[in-house]
């Protein structure tokens, strides 16, 4: 296939639905009675949210663009290391059931946007409220990015030059993320999930049918694909307890989650969100189905293009269209929150907390606005101009960075007694040694062997939280050995209840 053609019926199906879209978008600020000029409004569209809005939101942030087509393409080349998204998505849910309610009740009751407002009531720290600020900006920047790539893989299998394409399509999200704020990927994902189903599931019904049924599919792929091997072991377990315990610390995630109407609603989603599980496992066959038909990596994209190389070759140009469109869609959504929550962690945490203490509602929704356009400019220029290798490893590093401010987040919510001074050196021991790792690997592995486990390969966010958190409970104890004991009021009997 020639990527310098162009597919015009895919591209025209393509353009179309985009354009509904980038309606629907602009057309949100007006969906819900509230004024876009306050950031609990716009920043968490009036925590307004109900279950089905909510779970469409929340499964439209977490399945990204990017896991629609890498998921498959490390099946592909990888084999069933891949399947680790799968026990990973299964296993978070439960232990988010345990950790959301209790975390939006609070926010809700102290009128918290953003995690680091949590992090600062909790602990009275405006230093490790800033921590977890900029390490959530700086970790949500490449991921963004990375819905830009998703983007751009489809628009270059359609044969259309990638980065004017790219700037329209930052127009479309620009335009509806400043105008609509959360209420416009609230909406947008009720057709983007409707898309992207619809999507896959043709997908696993028609692709088999043409190979022969899903017994002759699996005969075609070697057995070392399909099976995990022995020494992939440990690297499997550590990828998906990181993964899990990492994916509700990013700061779109817990804007999704903010954004909901009540307590009720959260654990609903928590219960049904695994429902999206059933869709990661019908994304990952794609992958399998490429090794059976013998596709082969190449071009720019190398194993990243599968899923298009796919669809390309196996169905007619208008239902090619709607499922590039579905991927290009998928990656809307979550970059506009990605957008969103770097403004509301800037203005709420940064600015107003260090620059202008006195600031205007008006006048803190301006700034972050701004800031998440700033940030999804920052994302274009980094997909356009950076060697495309960089932006994924550079991801690797903020998976394993996120994970270091657990402690300030998820174990501050049951643990009373966790002093901060504790909890800000666990995050420079948890950042520090991670960030070692990441660089023996020259950000090109998002796994590194231990020595001290016998070269052992573990994920290397899970092996620094694992010090990280060492170091919060060895100092807590320490600095209550020596009197500075303080019990948190927002770990309060009533606040479990």
């Amino acid at each position: 296939m020639t990527l310098a053609m162009i597919h015009w019926q895919a591209l025209a199906v393509f353009i179309f639905l985009f354009l509904v879209v980038a309606v629907i978008g602009v057309y949100a600020v007006r969906w819900r009675k509230g004024d876009s000029n306050d950031l609990h409004e716009w920043g968490l569209g009036g925590r307004n949210f109900g279950v089905l809005i909510s779970w469409f939101l929340i499964g439209g942030d977490l399945y990204t663009a990017y896991t629609l087509i890498a998921v498959p393409a490390l099946i592909f080349g990888k084999g069933s290391i891949g399947l680790f998204a799968l026990p990973y998505t299964i296993v978070v849910y439960p232990l988010m059931l345990a950790v959301m309610p209790r975390l939006w009740q609070v926010a809700k009751d102290r009128g918290h946007i953003t995690p680091s407002d949590y992090v600062k009531d909790r602990f009275r720290s405006r230093t490790l409220a800033l921590l977890v600020a900029i390490t959530g900006i700086i970790a949500v920047i490449p991921y963004a990015a990375l819905q830009m790539y998703g983007i751009e893989v489809v628009l270059a299998y359609m044969g259309v030059p990638p980065t004017g394409a790219l700037v329209a399509g930052f127009v479309v999200l620009a335009l509806f993320t400043y105008i609509s704020g959360l209420r416009a990927p609230a909406l947008i994902s009720l057709v983007k999930d409707t898309l992207i189903y619809t999507t896959f599931i043709v997908a696993v019904i028609y692709i088999p049918i043409k190979i022969g049924g899903y017994e002759s599919l699996f005969a075609h792929i070697s057995p070392s694909k399909l099976v995990l091997p022995l020494n992939e072991s440990s690297s499997y377990a550590s990828l998906f307890l990181g993964s899990a315990l990492a994916l509700f610390l990013y700061p779109h995630a817990l804007t999704a989650i903010m954004g909901s109407r009540s307590k009720k609603v959260v654990k609903t989603n928590m219960s049904i969100l695994p429902a999206y599980t059933f869709l990661l496992g019908l994304i990952a066959l794609m992958g399998f189905m490429a090794i059976a038909l013998g596709l082969k990596a190449s071009g720019a994209y190398g194993a990243n293009g599968i899923v298009p190389e796919l669809f390309l070759d196996m169905f007619p140009a208008p239902f090619v269209g709607y499922a590039f469109a579905a991927i290009a869609i998928g990656a809307l959504v979550p970059a506009s929150i990605m957008g969103i929550a770097a403004g509301n962690l800037f203005s709420r945490n940064i600015y107003q907390e260090f620059f202008h203490k006195d600031v205007s509602p008006r006048r803190s929704t301006s700034v972050a606005k701004i800031v998440a356009l700033l940030v999804m400019v920052g994302a274009l220029l980094f997909i356009i101009t950076s060697p495309t290798k960089f932006v994924i490893n550079f991801q690797l590093a903020g998976g394993a960075w996120m994970l270091q401010v657990l402690p300030a987040i998820f174990l501050a919510l049951f643990i009373p007694w966790l002093d901060k001074r504790a909890v800000v050196a666990g995050w420079i021991v948890g950042i520090g040694w991670a960030t070692c790792q990441l660089i023996q690997e020259g950000f090109s592995s998002s796994v590194h062997s231990l020595s001290i486990l016998g070269g052992m390969p573990i994920y290397i966010g899970l092996s620094a939280l694992v010090a990280n958190v060492l170091v919060v409970f060895i100092l807590t104890a320490v600095f209550r050995l020596m009197g500075a004991r303080s019990i948190d009021p927002l770990v309060s009997p009533a606040v479990k209840a």
